[in-house]
């Protein structure tokens, strides 16, 4: 009895000076304590200890959506505001977002091809729409330069080049020589950049149109054209880059493979996918094709 009160007490007075008053010892009480935790209690101790796990698992990249996900696919059924919430308690935040600079050089005299694409970034089967943009990444010992292809199927980074210089060979070419090597170019495959030298100049339009792929291009200006492309930098930057220490290129190669190969194209859940990773999301895709 003596411990139900000072237990129901507690947030009133000091444990300590109940349990001298009431004459117990307060080691005793705790023990007691500990052994009779609710379920509910002893729930919420195991739910915060995954949040905690999954939390530094993403490297601190997940914030309380896709937590959730992760949780229900342990089995653990739970809301998006409770896991909020005991993200609060523990004092867990996910990485903040930041603007950031798209590295474009639309001023030449090459020719520019129509906006085709249109904002149409959901398709429903790959190899339809191939999008891709170029942006610097800052080192100790200056700037690296990355190239993505994404296919905006499942939004995999099918193709992807960092390298030293802007160069066309280096950059726009290299990524698309990956690319290719990864997935199969369909007949009337989009490709869907900004108006950058990089991409709109003779040798990168002559190789992608020998491949009978349809060019097309963002608007002046406008940064939405190209959406899924500029929310890949703005998620890399975010999740890897902005709050750590720079470091050297070499360093930089190999975080970048990690992020991509190991990260964004296998373990990270997208939320353009309904928070699946890569792997589910065409892993459903199969198995509704089999049924049908």
């Amino acid at each position: 009895m003596k411990y139900k009160f000072i237990k129901h007490h507690e947030y009133l007075f000091s444990i300590e000076k109940m349990c001298k008053v009431l004459e117990v010892g307060s080691s005793s009480y705790y023990k007691w304590k500990s052994k009779t935790l609710s379920k509910r209690t002893i729930r919420k101790n195991e739910i915060k200890q995954q949040i905690t796990t999954i939390y530094f698992a993403s490297k601190q990249r997940y914030g309380s959506p896709r937590i959730t996900i992760e949780l229900n696919t342990l089995g653990y059924k739970i809301s998006r505001i409770t896991v909020a919430k005991y993200m609060n308690e523990l004092g867990l935040k996910s990485k903040l977002s930041k603007k950031f600079k798209v590295t474009t050089d639309s001023k030449h005299n090459y020719l520019v091809v129509e906006n085709v694409l249109n904002r149409n970034f959901m398709v429903a089967n790959p190899s339809k729409v191939w999008v891709s943009d170029i942006t610097y990444i800052q080192t100790k010992e200056g700037f690296l330069y990355l190239t993505t292809i994404i296919d905006l199927y499942d939004r995999k980074m099918i193709g992807w080049s960092l390298s030293n210089t802007m160069n066309t060979e280096d950059t726009t070419l290299s990524a698309w020589k990956m690319a290719i090597k990864n997935r199969i170019v369909e007949k009337g495959l989009i490709f869907h950049s900004d108006r950058g030298v990089q991409y709109a100049n003779k040798k990168f339009a002559n190789t992608i149109e020998s491949y009978g792929v349809i060019r097309s291009m963002s608007r002046k200006g406008n940064c939405w054209d190209n959406a899924v492309a500029e929310s890949f930098f703005k998620s890399l930057k975010t999740e890897l880059i902005y709050g750590n220490k720079l470091i050297t290129k070499k360093q930089m190669e190999l975080e970048i493979f990690e992020y991509i190969e190991i990260w964004y194209n296998k373990k990270r859940r997208h939320s353009s996918l309904n928070y699946k990773t890569i792997e589910e999301f065409n892993n459903q895709k199969n198995i509704y094709k089999n049924v049908a």
